[in-house]
Formats: structure tokens, sequence, C-alpha cells
């Protein structure tokens, strides 16, 4: 009997009954759903590494930090809301899905207004990134215009990345090297190779909270011709590609002291890998929505906990 559970709120063989509770909600709760602000760790911690090993290398500067934040997070939301509408568009979400709300497929916001968000979200990302590029020049340029247009094709587009099994590819590089190695720059205006490597630890902890996602969703990406990594390769393939991507971030410190030879407390990342055995063993032995969705939210968490332990590790 499928069931959701939302807001510790159970909905059972009720469509109508879901979609009349969140009818409920007030328009700027309704945009919180919309944006998914538990995945919004994965553009908030790889700043946040970024920032620390600045500090810690004493090129830090906090202006730069702190639009540099801005303009990751306003990325990520542009991305879910047009991840929201796409997806609606496509038909890939409808009211059988077993994920939380969406909320243009629900009816909670029209699709042009939903058009308007996403091109105001992405307009704001774009202000934020003119700072930087004043302050880093053409690198930033690339960055910040790549970002956006990837966000878009990630479900627009006629070859959108999500549907093509190229999202993990993605989500590696932009929540990953790129968003550390970028913040990082903005303020120093400088780069190395370690700098690089953090950067992989964030993006492997963002490919394992895509693929419990696309996991949760196998039959309903089957059914809708999304041809996720899950659907191409099956269930067992996204099962090992969660573990191997965990346990690879929480061993980046590792490959990173052995590069600098420095920094040794920087090794307390590792710990996180301890964290990860609880969720692994869900991924591995539950394949209903209700446990992966308690699993993304721990993978967003295990994510917060490493950047937390890396950061405080860097700057002893």
């Amino acid at each position: 009997m499928p069931f959701y559970k939302n807001e510790n709120r159970i909905f059972q063989n009720s469509h109508e009954d879901r979609s009349d509770y969140f009818m409920t909600k007030h328009p700027i709760q309704i945009f919180f759903m919309a944006i998914r602000p538990k995945t919004l760790w994965a553009s908030f911690c790889p700043v946040m590494i970024g920032t620390a090993m600045a500090y810690g290398d004493g090129v830090h500067h906090w202006p730069s930090a702190f639009v540099a934040l801005a303009g990751a997070m306003l990325i990520q939301m542009g991305t879910n809301l047009a991840n929201d509408y796409f997806d609606y568009k496509r038909g890939t979400d409808t009211q059988d899905r077993i994920g939380p709300v969406r909320v243009t497929q629900a009816g909670l916001i029209r699709p042009m207004t939903m058009i308007i968000l996403i091109i105001l979200i992405f307009l704001l990302a774009g202000l934020a990134s003119l700072y930087l590029i004043q302050r880093a020049g053409w690198p930033i340029t690339t960055i910040a215009i790549l970002s956006i247009i990837s966000g878009l094709l990630y479900t627009a587009g006629p070859f959108p990345l999500g549907y093509i099994g190229l999202g993990e590819i993605f989500v590696l590089i932009f929540f990953g090297p790129v968003a550390v190695g970028g913040t990082y720059y903005v303020q120093s205006l400088e780069i190395n190779p370690a700098v690089i490597i953090a950067g992989l630890a964030p993006g492997f902890f963002s490919v394992a909270i895509l693929t419990v996602n696309n996991l949760r969703d196998l039959e309903g990406d089957k059914r809708s011709g999304k041809k996720t990594l899950a659907v191409r390769f099956g269930q067992n393939f996204a099962m090992t590609e969660y573990f191997f991507a965990v346990i690879i971030a929480g061993l980046i410190p590792v490959g990173i002291h052995a590069l600098t030879e420095s920094y040794p407390y920087s090794l307390l990342g590792v710990l996180t890998i301890l964290f990860t055995f609880p969720a692994i063993c869900t991924v591995l032995t539950k394949s209903d929505g209700p446990a992966l969705n308690d699993v993304l939210a721990y993978t967003g968490k295990l994510l917060f906990f490493y950047t937390l332990l890396f950061s405080v590790g860097w700057l002893l």
C-alpha cells in the first residue's frame, strides 16, 4: 500500500488528501518546498570548504566568500525550480511519485509562475556573479555562465543531462571541484591542486544524494523515459554507486594529506565513513520510497558533518 510521509503526516492511498493538505500552505511555505531546502547542503558545503581552506592558507576574503555562497545557493535553487517545472512538462512527475511533493505537478504553483521564479532566481545568481567577476575576472565569468546554463539544461532542452545519464557527472563537477575551487579562487586569486582534490569530497557526496533520488524513482523514471544511470544499469548498479560514492568522499582527506604533507587534522574528515554504514545498509536492503527518502536526507547530513570535520581540521 503506497504511502507518503511529509511533515510527520502520512497519506495513504489518497493523492487528493495529499494535495488538499499542501493547498493549505502559505505561498512562502510552498516556495520553500519548491527550492528543496534539505538539498541545499550541496551548494552550502563546497563554499564552506573552499572558504575554510582559504582562511587556513591566509588568503581569505570575507565579502567574496559571502557573495560566492549566495551565488552558489541561488544557482542550486534555480536548478531545483527548473527541475520541478521541466519534470512536470515532460510527464516525469505524476501523482504516483513516492518522493517529496513537486509543486508544479501538484498544482501548488502555476507553470507560468514557476517560469517567472526560475528566471528571477537565475537573474539574482547572475547579479551575485557580477561582483565576483569584477574581482576575479574571466575564470569566474566562465564558471558562472556554465553553472547557470548547466542548471537549466539538467532537465531542459532536447538533451537534458538528467535524462541521458549525465546527472552524476554534472553534480560531481559543479558541486565539487568547481564550487570549492571557485570559492577559493575568488578569495585568493590563485588555485592549487589540493583545493581541486578537496572539491571531490562534496562532489561525491552530491553524487550519492542523486543516486538515492534516482534509486527511489527508478520505476517512475523507466515509465517516463528518463534514462538515469539507475535506469540504464539497474538497481544493483545504483546501490554499488552509492556505496563507492560515500566511501570515496570520506577518503579524500587522505589524498590531500599525501599530496601536501601538511594539515594533518584535516584527516578528521575520514571519520565520516563510520557514519555512512547505516545509510549503506538501508540502500542495500530496502527499496521502498520512505526508507530511501530518509537516506537522502541523512546523506545531506553526512555531507555537512564531513564538511564540518574537514574544515575544522584544516584550520587547526
